[in-house]
């Protein structure tokens, strides 16, 4: 997910006050411990960057380089999440599966017609051979005016009567299960990015910001897993939202202990930062990931 010109709460309307920041009092060590004392203990899952320094979507990858980084997140994440079901992508899910993890595997959809039919097969095809956990039909496809609503859902129909077996839904931003509930109605589940970041919220709302979010999302009566929510390191301010190590570190403790509080499900964008974001996001996009792209943990030793 990246900026939107369009939103839907503001940091007055999830609450006008800073959340308590039980962390403001805290040491920069023992904000480091926090981290890794979560990050070692294990979190739901996060969002599978895939792509190496001068790779981009579009390029296959090789097994061995997708082995390598499950292997990094294995001993911290329950859960991971794909994006597509072509490419080389289609073995993250099997790996994950051999690894003894959970998946959220979604088909990526576009205006190529050809490769979506690729995509929903490949989801099918893995959802059959017990691979998939949670199926995504489409990710901000509505956003980006690549499908009809009427389309997305009468593929989104097609992938439940060929997997009923699997909870089907589709990933946008928060508010847009709210703004259709059509979409809303035909998913199983709710698919929701939750990103305060992206409309520009200062850090001290950012937590009641994206509890918002959520319960927005959760107003359609649904299970909800917010699919992405983080916050980058490094790179462009956007409104009163500033990227920095300290900020991207204590987003993560915040977002983490929340959803462990309350048994929400979270896949935490991202895993690892990747380069080929920068042309789409500009320098903030490459930023976003807990490990950095030569797959070295970001915080927690001494950088903060």
């Amino acid at each position: 997910m990246s900026f939107r010109k369009e939103t839907y709460l503001s940091y007055k309307h999830a609450g006008g006050v800073a959340g308590e920041n039980f962390l403001a009092d805290k040491s920069p060590e023992d904000i480091r411990n926090l981290f890794l004392e979560i990050l070692y203990g294990g979190v739901h899952g996060f969002c599978f960057s895939l792509y190496e320094e001068g790779q981009k979507p579009g390029d296959v990858i090789p097994e061995s380089q997708i082995r390598r980084r499950m292997a990094i997140l294995k001993p911290y994440s329950g859960w991971v999440r794909s994006f597509s079901c072509i490419e080389g992508n289609e073995i993250i899910p099997r790996i994950a599966k051999e690894m003894g993890m959970k998946t959220l595997v979604g088909a990526w959809l576009g205006k190529d017609e050809e490769k979506n039919e690729q995509e929903i097969e490949g989801l099918i095809k893995l959802a059959n051979e017990g691979l998939v956990d949670v199926a995504a039909v489409g990710n901000e496809v509505l956003y980006r005016k690549d499908l009809s609503e009427d389309d997305l859902i009468a593929r989104i129909e097609n992938v439940k009567k060929a997997i009923p077996h699997v909870p089907v839904g589709y990933v946008d931003a928060y508010y847009e299960f709210v703004k259709r509930p059509r979409i809303a109605e035909v998913s199983d589940v709710i698919l929701a990015n939750c990103y305060p970041f992206w409309e520009g919220t200062e850090f001290r709302y950012s937590l009641p910001h994206m509890q918002s979010m959520f319960r927005l999302a959760a107003s359609k009566g649904k299970r909800v897993i917010i699919t992405e929510t983080g916050w980058p390191s490094k790179g462009e301010t956007l409104g009163g939202a500033i990227p920095s190590m300290d900020n991207a570190m204590q987003y993560f403790i915040n977002t983490q202990l929340w959803a462990m509080d309350e048994g929400v499900e979270v896949f935490y964008f991202s895993s690892f930062d990747e380069d080929w974001k920068v042309g789409a996001e500009g320098e903030v996009g490459a930023y976003w990931g807990i490990w950095d792209k030569n797959e070295k943990l970001k915080y927690g030793n001494g950088h903060l």
